[in-house]
């Protein structure tokens, strides 16, 4: 029996689009097995409501703004990410509550750090059951399922934060990748037995506020790169910086393309060989493909993913975007002259995930109902 679930998730320039795009992943998975999606998002400045609706699901608009609420306004009992919302959670209870009143869900999944038991106990009048994606671990929740992909995520992390028991699946096998990254693997894999770094490929998120890329891109202008060295980069077509980032390209010494709205991320990711980028969701992508990495960690919820990823020989870390100047040469220079540290990288990101997160998560999803 066809299953009807509801996204409630944001993306904005604060927040990035992480939260959306693999909130995106599981509800494409979703109805390529039958069941019925729609998302509830904010028209925040840098949503993807449009993007959404062109990938075929429905999406319930709420009032939106141009920039994050101010920490002030948020309430004295605000959670760390409470600014993100735009309006007070119990606002955005209400408008969500109204929305799905006449056609209330099986599934409710959740992916927002503003959000917290509070709301999720007022929605509970509307739906079946309740999915949570986190990633901190720092607040309560009031839910059915809860998914936190991080690598070496521990159930008992979360035994504090729940108000009733759940089902828990955490850890890096569950994340949320499209199914293209599972399909490029083994090719991708193939590709890293030279641990030759020839072809870089930037990718700082969709938002990029604090223009990573652009430093990053200064730093390889003055790096020694072999000759053959080219760099794709990859932004967000409404990224602040797009278009610096752009005319800076032009003037590199080597071959830098630009591109935007990528629809084969991971055959382009499965052509690449080394990878500086965001410690986001794309880290999963990376490590599905093999793909060594320097990841720059550009907000403070980034952090986690980070340390762990280092922890297991994944990735080379720079701390901020402040850090990138200083940090990203001696790191690029190591792996070109050590193709043996980049293939054991590369094995090493590899048994992190193995692309099939989503599938697991959509059966528990349909075992549950």
């Amino acid at each position: 029996m066809p299953l009807s679930v509801c996204f409630r998730a944001d993306a904005a320039t604060w927040i990035g689009i992480g939260h959306v795009m693999r909130c995106l992943t599981l509800a494409d998975a979703l109805r390529e097995r039958g069941h019925r999606c729609q998302f509830i998002c904010r028209a925040h400045s840098g949503n993807l409501i449009a993007h959404i609706r062109s990938k075929g699901h429905g999406v319930i608009e709420l009032p939106g703004t141009d920039e994050a609420l101010p920490e002030s306004a948020a309430g004295t009992d605000q959670l760390d990410h409470a600014a993100w919302l735009g309006c007070d959670w119990s606002e955005d209870a209400a408008q969500a509550l109204a929305a799905l009143s006449e056609n209330p869900v099986d599934w409710l999944v959740v992916d927002h750090y503003a959000l917290d038991a509070r709301w999720e106990s007022q929605l509970r009048a509307v739906c079946s059951r309740i999915m949570v994606l986190d990633d901190l671990a720092d607040r309560a929740h009031d839910c059915d399922l809860l998914l936190d992909q991080t690598l070496g995520r521990r159930p008992g992390e979360y035994a504090r934060w729940l108000s009733r028991p759940a089902e828990l699946l955490c850890g890096s096998q569950y994340a949320l990748l499209r199914p293209e990254f599972a399909e490029w693997r083994s090719k991708s894999l193939q590709r890293r037995d030279t641990g030759q770094i020839r072809h870089l490929l930037i990718t700082m998120g969709g938002v990029d506020q604090h223009n990573a890329t652009g430093q990053a891109l200064a730093v390889l202008n003055t790096a020694d790169l072999p000759p053959q060295a080219r760099v794709t980069v990859v932004m967000g077509a409404r990224a602040p910086w797009l278009e610096q980032v752009r005319q800076q390209a032009g003037k590199m010494a080597i071959p830098v393309v630009v591109e935007t709205d990528v629809r084969d991320m991971a055959g382009l990711m499965a052509g690449s060989d080394l990878a500086i980028g965001a410690a986001g969701a794309t880290s999963w992508e990376r490590c599905c493909l093999g793909l060594p990495a320097i990841m720059v960690v550009l907000a403070a919820n980034q952090s986690g993913v980070a340390a762990g990823l280092k922890k297991a020989g994944a990735a080379e870390i720079i701390p901020s975007p402040q850090q990138i100047e200083a940090g990203l040469t001696p790191l690029v220079e190591s792996l070109l002259a050590s193709p043996e540290r980049c293939r054991e990288m590369s094995e090493r990101a590899a048994r992190v995930t193995d692309g099939a997160g989503t599938a697991r998560v959509t059966q528990y999803l349909e075992a549950l109902i």
